[in-house]
């Protein structure tokens, strides 16, 4: 059970939210290496001997000529000819089981709150939609730029007026994934996305 510090306008208030105490770096590892596995498009292509645009003669006599036999130019030996065994078109994806991505989202989660690094906002007072409305926000609540940070929010003019930072990047609830929480230092969470994180590992929380 990890206890996060909720940013109130009404004061200071926080949330109890059970999040797995041990974390494994290889289950971290195993969900990370399944998410860029995905995102790989797989359209690398290298052509063969028989695609490359050659002639297919013979280049001279197999015999009697003192020099090394050869087929045809395209042949992969010569600059220019085809290539072995090169990548061609494929997909990457693989399956990884639902209780191992459950599991990898829970530990992201718990990586960050166990290193203090999780925060839970009420509401964004003041934004809408400009980025020097987030920035004064952000000062305000002691994100002053040092550290990166991924917001999470259902707010749309939230996510607008952070986008532009070098230091935030910002997702929908629905789009939480383990990958974009380890590469940022900083969690932000508003309660929308928390209740739908929690509710996507199968774990409980309360005020």
């Amino acid at each position: 059970m990890y206890t996060l510090p909720v940013i109130s306008k009404s004061g200071k208030k926080e949330v109890q939210v059970n999040l797995p105490e041990e974390i494994n770096p290889h289950v971290l590892y195993e969900v990370v290496r399944w998410q860029l596995a995905k995102r790989r498009r797989g359209t690398a292509s290298t052509k063969t001997r028989g695609e490359v645009a050659y002639s297919s003669r013979k280049l001279y006599p197999q015999k009697h000529t003192g020099r090394a036999r050869h087929g045809d130019r395209g042949a992969p030996i010569f600059v220019g000819g085809g290539t072995v065994f090169g990548p061609k078109p494929r997909d990457y994806s693989y399956t990884l089981p639902k209780k191992v991505r459950k599991l990898g989202l829970a530990m992201a989660i718990a990586d960050r709150a166990k290193e203090e690094k999780l925060l839970v906002v009420e509401a964004f007072e003041g934004v809408n939609g400009k980025t020097k409305e987030f920035l004064a926000w952000a000062k305000a609540n002691g994100l002053d730029g040092s550290e990166t940070v991924l917001v999470v929010t259902e707010n749309e003019l939230v996510r607008r007026a952070a986008r532009n930072l070098p230091w935030a990047s910002v997702l929908e609830p629905e789009g939480l994934n383990v990958y974009d929480i380890l590469r940022h230092e900083r969690l932000l969470l508003d309660e929308a996305a928390l209740k739908l994180a929690l509710e996507r590992i199968g774990a409980g929380g309360e005020a």
